[in-house]
């Protein structure tokens, strides 16, 4: 592993289709995305992401921008990394576990990143790190429990 990455690393009670099926639908990235920064996919991003796959993301850190991606390591239902046009990639690495859980590893990797010597200056690993922990908790939160439980914790009590 390179010093120019983070990583964290969730147990969550989903199998690893389920998960993989949220990372590699890139209309559902708005949703487990805990920057913040994630806004949509652009027109004919593919509905399912594959090796080499290539997808536009309009963004939103300050001001609004698009960040071209591809995909770049790929093994269904195990792994899955898409390259920004900087250079930098997002992995995420799926371990099947006993009782119907998955660990899941999110990496944000700047060692192929162009000015990638400037991340730490401008403190992304740190920030990176919290919105990972963010996201990988959204990824539970929709993985983890059955929609119609989240209605019914949501809704008001009944008098």
């Amino acid at each position: 592993m390179s010093k120019r990455q983070v990583s964290i690393t969730q147990v969550i009670r989903a199998s690893s289709d389920a998960i993989f099926g949220l990372l590699a639908d890139p209309r559902k990235h708005t949703l487990i995305d805990g920057s913040g920064t994630v806004l949509a996919p652009r027109a004919g991003a593919p509905e399912r992401l594959s090796l080499g796959a290539r997808f536009w993301m309009d963004m939103r850190m300050g001001l609004p921008y698009t960040v071209r991606n591809q995909v770049v390591e790929f093994e269904e239902g195990r792994l899955i990394a898409w390259r920004h046009s900087g250079g930098h990639r997002w992995r995420w690495r799926l371990e099947p576990l006993a009782g119907h859980s998955t660990r899941v590893t999110e990496t944000f990797d700047w060692s192929t990143a162009r000015g990638g010597v400037l991340f730490p200056l401008l403190r992304l690993p740190a920030k990176n790190r919290v919105s990972m922990e963010e996201t990988l908790e959204r990824l539970a939160d929709l993985t983890e429990r059955r929609p119609r439980e989240r209605e019914q914790a949501a809704a008001p009590p009944s008098s």
